[in-house]
């Protein structure tokens, strides 16, 4: 999930649009019930608070289509300008999310991808957690050698350099994120590490989504409309996945296709991949998985709604239907003062997108 792959090129033949987005997925929207809790919890990973912000019910509704008065946080990281948590509390939320689980595997599934300089370190915090009580869950540090997932060769023990990841889930009433660490490889612009924070975690470096559908057509809609950069987009057969077998709650013998949305700017080499990355995850369309995607979108708590800031938002607006998007909501003003405007990608997930 966090290491590099050789890209595949893409089929389309339309590029980068010059109304689209600025940089890459620029926020994860966490709906929460207590703002001050989500600060205290999420400062461990190196987050702080930044900009507040409010608007009615009316407001709500007409932007997010929730009938709820709404306060938001805004958390940084550092100095980066994507991959940041907004956090969203509701005075009447939807529901309570898709809850804790075993895995990420549901259709509605949204999940943060953070660097760690020690995974380990995440692990004993978890341990100390269900000692205390708290509802939390995990699944440990998976080992995924790059060069097994990618089908090419195997590392041989005690005389292959291991050059890969590994990877954690860490599930609790706010957190829906995978950490990884890196082994044998350095790529600088994807994720900078808070080394003073607690749990020593980068900002988003990706994010990810879950669906199940045979039409490959429909994740198109993030490259079209948003222009966002498709760097890898191919099958990983069951023999292939490692660690994603855990994560993915994957049957025996059941693959995936993966599709990755990058940073327009991004290049392919380890020294110019940026991260900002949209990580889709698209099972067959006969798989048994629940679909959950009406926990996972905004007036719901947890992982709820992802945002893009883009170059000319009436142009977008002006655009989304004819890439797709349904649900098309007004432009208005955000909480936080930004013109905005929110729909449902052809995939069923809700987008924010911003005036950058």
């Amino acid at each position: 999930m966090a290491a590099p792959k050789p890209a595949k090129a893409s089929n389309r033949t339309s590029g980068p649009t010059a109304d689209g987005s600025v940089g890459g997925l620029y926020e994860a929207c966490v709906g929460v019930n207590d703002l001050a809790e989500a600060i205290d919890f999420f400062a461990a990973f190196g987050c702080t608070a930044g900009t507040t912000g409010e608007i009615s019910a009316q407001q709500a509704q007409c932007l997010y289509g929730v009938n709820s008065a709404l306060r938001s946080v805004r958390l940084q990281h550092q100095s980066a300008d994507h991959g940041l948590l907004r956090l969203m509390q509701w005075d009447q939320p939807r529901n309570d999310g898709v809850g804790l689980a075993d895995n990420l595997r549901c259709i509605g599934s949204r999940w943060g991808v953070r660097l760690t300089a020690n995974s380990y370190n995440i692990v004993n915090h978890v341990e100390r957690a269900r000692q205390a009580g708290m509802a939390v869950n995990m699944i440990a540090p998976q080992l995924v050698v790059i060069d097994e997932v990618s089908g090419r060769l195997t590392s041989r023990p005690f005389r292959d350099p291991i050059v890969g990841v590994r990877e954690m889930v860490l599930l609790t009433q706010y957190s829906r994120q995978v950490m990884f660490e890196r082994f044998g490889y350095q790529s600088p612009l994807y994720g900078q590490i808070d080394m003073q924070s607690l749990l020593r975690t980068s900002q988003h470096t990706h994010c990810g989504l879950m669906i199940a559908d045979d039409d490959p057509a429909i994740l198109d809609f993030y490259e079209e409309l948003l222009g966002l950069k498709r760097t890898f987009d191919d099958m990983t057969p069951y023999e292939n996945t490692s660690g994603s077998r855990a994560i993915f709650g994957l049957e025996p013998g059941e693959g995936f296709h993966m599709v990755d949305f990058d940073d327009p700017r991004t290049g392919m080499t380890l020294a110019e991949r940026r991260s900002g990355k949209l990580k889709c995850v698209r099972f067959a369309a006969g798989a048994k998985i629940a679909d959950c995607r009406d926990r996972s979108r905004a007036g719901s708590l947890g992982y709820s709604l992802y945002t893009w800031r883009v170059a000319n938002l009436l142009s977008i607006w002006k655009r989304a239907a004819s890439c797709g998007g349904t649900a098309i909501s007004d432009i208005c003003c955000d909480e936080f003062g930004a013109q905005s405007f929110t729909l449902n990608a052809p995939d069923g997930y809700q987008c924010l997108l911003l005036q950058a």
